[in-house]
């Protein structure tokens, strides 16, 4: 398959980069703080808080990349809903899954590790904010403009002349 031609998909790829970036740094502070406050209990529970929080923020802008590859195809919107909504769906369910499993883990500690999940979306956000205010995209893109028809410089639109004022005397 072709690239695909859509103006958002550079701004999403240096949305992961960066975030993954700053997910490292973030995991060794929260590992780092979780260890200092509670032991290898607050280690894992902190680095598994950075984890989660970016798999789940990356499902997004991952999914959104993975639809804009049938960008020009006829039921492209529908395949874009179908997979961004499919994403948001399997988020639901690792969420339930993951906190069902680990609720009653005696090796989780809760404040480190809900402290870290919301560290770890504050991040994510500060990311997608710098991100978008320093990347230059028009305010129009992602369409063709109507072409003239150099012969008789009219539009291509079919178009007909309007009638002439005379007429009807």
């Amino acid at each position: 398959m072709t690239p695909s031609p859509v103006s958002s998909n550079p701004i999403l790829r240096r949305t992961l980069v960066w975030s993954g970036i700053s997910a490292l740094v973030l995991a060794v502070v929260a590992g780092g703080i979780g260890f200092a406050v509670a032991g290898v209990n607050g280690l894992w529970s902190g680095l598994l808080g950075v984890l989660l929080a970016v798999l789940f923020l990356g499902i997004t802008a991952g999914s959104i990349l993975f639809a804009n590859r049938w960008f020009g195809d006829p039921i492209y919107v529908q395949l874009f809903f179908a997979i961004v909504l499919g994403g948001w769906l399997l988020k639901l369910g690792i969420f339930l899954v993951v906190m069902m499993v680990l609720s009653g883990q005696p090796w989780v500690e809760p404040l480190v590790f809900f402290l870290s999940i919301v560290a770890g979306v504050a991040m994510s956000l500060v990311v997608d904010v710098i991100v978008l205010t320093r990347m230059r995209l028009p305010n129009v893109s992602d369409i063709s403009l109507p072409t003239t028809n150099p012969e008789d410089e009219t539009p291509d639109q079919g178009e007909s002349t309007p009638p002439a004022a005379s007429e009807g005397r």
